[in-house]
């Protein structure tokens, strides 16, 4: 009788435990409008952005971010698997991204914001790009 209540206590731990790692692995991606506030947030206490600045970021990146999943779903609708083709679309959008950025902030913003990163994704960007550039040729 032990044995078999030892049994079924061991098999409901397992199944609760696995249980517990689907719901983990099943988390719902974040909206665009979540992802953009939590960036905006995120550039303005790095940046020291004002509040018009942080509006503006936050705007942009919700139209970005939006149209970027549109895109990626329309890709993923057509069945495409080619992983540079959502590369090129992301980096295409994140060039934009960066252009409105440069119209947002000051220029002291700016070179803080290239330092902390933007400066290391656009390098990384134009690498790609000459890398797709060389392979068509």
């Amino acid at each position: 009788m032990k044995r078999i209540l030892a049994l079924i206590c061991s098999i409901f731990c397992v199944c609760a435990a696995a249980s517990a790692q689907n719901q983990q692995g099943q988390q719902e991606q974040p909206t665009p409008e979540e992802m953009a506030a939590k960036e905006a947030d995120r550039l303005g206490e790095l940046l020291d952005l004002e509040v018009w600045q942080i509006f503006y970021v936050d705007s942009t990146l919700q139209h970005d971010y939006a149209a970027l999943t549109e895109k990626f779903e329309e890709l993923k609708a057509s069945r495409v698997s080619n992983v540079d083709i959502y590369t090129n679309t992301r980096d295409e959008w994140m060039e934009r991204i960066d252009s409105t950025y440069k119209t947002i902030f000051t220029q002291d913003q700016w070179n803080k914001y290239m330092k902390t990163g933007g400066a290391k994704a656009q390098k990384a960007r134009e690498k790609r790009r000459a890398k797709a550039d060389k392979n068509k040729k």
